[in-house]
C-alpha cells in the first residue's frame, strides 16, 4: 500500500477536524425564532408573555403543565388588536398553530385565576417562522455535496432527537411530581390510620375496664 505523504496526511487530518467541528456547530443551537421557557404560576395569578410578530409568520404555540394540582391552566393568544386567535379553559396540554395575519405584538397568557391553594409549573414553545437553512442556496451555483447533504440530514435529525428530549424530560418532571404528590398523601393517611387506631385501642381498654369494675349500691330504708 503506498505511503502518504506530509501534505496528503496534513489534509486527510484536517478534513477530520473539519468534519468533527462541523458536527460540534451543527449540536449547538442557532438563532431561531423559538422561545422555550418553564416558569412558576401562583395560584390567582396570570402571566402574559409578548412577541413581535411579521406578516404572512407561521408560529406554532406548544404548552404543557408539568406540576400543581389538576395539572391544567387557562392559556388565552390575541393579535396585536386585541382579537382572540385561541382561547381555552383548564387545559393540561396543547398546540396551536397559526399565520400572522398583521404585523405587531401578539400576547399569550396563562391563568391559574380560578385555584385557591395551588399554583403551577408550566412549559411553553413559542416557534416563530421557520428555522434558517444550514446551507443557504444564494449565491450557490451548484447542488449539495455529499457531506453537506449528510450534514443536512444530521441536522435534521438532531433536531428531533432534542424534541424527544425535551419530551421525555416534561414527562419524566410530570410523573415525579405525581409519584412525590402520591407518596405524600399515602404519609398523611398511613399517619391518620395510626392514630385512629391508637383511639380505638384506647377506648376499647377503658370500656373493658368499665364491664370488670365494681358497683357500689346503695340500699336506704324507709321507715314506717
Amino acid at each position: 500500500m503506498p505511503r502518504l505523504g506530509y501534505a496528503q496526511r496534513w489534509a486527510a487530518a484536517a478534513g477530520r477536524w473539519g468534519c468533527g467541528l462541523l458536527a460540534l456547530l451543527l449540536l449547538v443551537p442557532g438563532p431561531g425564532g423559538a422561545s422555550e421557557i418553564t416558569f412558576e404560576l401562583p395560584d390567582n395569578a396570570k402571566q402574559c408573555f409578548y412577541e413581535d410578530i411579521a406578516q404572512g409568520t407561521k408560529c406554532t404555540l406548544e404548552f404543557q403543565v408539568i406540576t400543581g394540582g389538576h395539572y391544567d391552566v387557562d392559556c388565552r393568544l390575541e393579535d396585536p388588536d386585541g382579537k382572540v386567535l385561541y382561547k381555552e379553559m383548564k387545559k393540561q396540554y396543547d398546540s396551536f398553530t397559526f399565520t400572522a395575519s398583521k404585523n405587531g405584538t401578539y400576547k399569550f397568557c396563562f391563568s391559574n385565576e380560578f385555584s385557591t391553594f395551588t399554583h403551577k409549573t408550566v412549559y411553553f414553545d413559542f416557534q416563530v417562522g421557520e428555522d434558517p437553512p444550514l446551507f443557504p442556496s444564494e449565491n450557490r451555483v451548484s447542488a449539495l455535496t455529499q457531506m453537506e447533504s449528510a450534514c443536512v440530514s444530521i441536522h435534521e435529525a438532531l433536531k428531533s432527537v432534542i424534541d424527544y428530549q425535551t419530551h421525555f424530560r416534561l414527562r419524566e418532571a410530570q410523573g415525579r411530581s405525581r409519584a412525590e404528590d402520591l407518596n405524600t398523601r399515602v404519609a398523611y393517611w398511613s399517619v391518620g390510620e395510626a392514630l385512629i387506631l391508637l383511639v380505638v385501642s384506647i377506648g376499647q381498654v377503658f370500656l373493658l375496664k368499665s364491664f370488670f369494675s365494681d358497683k357500689r349500691t346503695t340500699t336506704t330504708r324507709v321507715g314506717s
